[in-house]
């Protein structure tokens, strides 16, 4: 996870609203010169370079059949999130260089700003070097303006209380949540007891470690 500056919980009374930013079909629209061009400002051996080259256009079998890749990184690929998390880095340092207060994940990304003002403008002055100079797409059917209470990032919601700003579980996370607990003790899967209650261990130790800093005491208090 790439941040900057944002530790301090007792910012989060100041940078209320966020640019919760989308990226339309990323590992697929990656572009492979640009991508080329980033790593060799810090690979100099040519071998490493073409070799990488390759590999993005080594092309992918989809449904049997055989697909070129002129464009993006394969979905499942060992490298694939390393490189296209080499391609973002240019986004962060552009945001870091813009003085921009910011976390990332991957291609999910919130920019945090003073007001909602503040964060459609900062949401329209990155589009440009996001698309004009990283050949990548917005998706700005899914990218939104709005306070850091109503965005989800990585399954977490935030809130502000005293100042500080707070992890929760978001709603839709415990509404998955749910749902994968009805899944796992259904009768109708065919598992005996034993397995049952062992994939249900499993889950809810990952669950309760994936959301281990989010205050959600109290959704384990359930009335239906």
């Amino acid at each position: 996870m790439r941040s900057n500056n944002v530790r301090n919980t007792k910012q989060w009374d100041i940078y209320k609203y966020t640019v919760d930013m989308d990226l339309e079909k990323y590992f697929d629209t990656v572009s492979h010169s640009k991508l080329i061009e980033v790593l060799s400002r810090t690979i100099k051996d040519g071998r490493v370079i073409s070799l990488i080259h390759r590999y993005m256009n080594a092309g992918v079998i989809e449904n049997g059949k055989f697909v070129e890749t002129k464009i993006g990184v394969p979905q499942g690929g060992p490298l694939s999130p390393l490189l296209s998390n080499i391609m973002l880095n240019e986004l962060d340092k552009e945001l870091e260089r813009r003085g921009h207060k910011f976390v990332r994940y991957a291609d999910d990304c919130m920019i945090l700003c003073k007001s909602k003002r503040a964060a459609q403008r900062t949401l329209d002055h990155i589009i440009p070097f996001i698309e004009g100079k990283l050949y990548l797409k917005v998706n700005k059917e899914k990218t939104v303006v709005a306070h850091v209470k109503d965005v989800k990032f990585l399954g977490h919601g935030f809130y502000i209380n005293k100042g500080n700003g707070l992890l929760r579980v978001h709603p839709k996370s415990i509404a998955k949540m749910k749902e994968k607990i009805k899944e796992l003790t259904s009768r109708s899967n065919g598992w005996g007891n034993k397995r049952r209650k062992e994939a249900l261990r499993q889950y809810i130790t990952g669950w309760v470690n994936y959301f281990k800093l989010a205050n959600k005491h109290e959704k384990f208090v359930t009335r239906n």
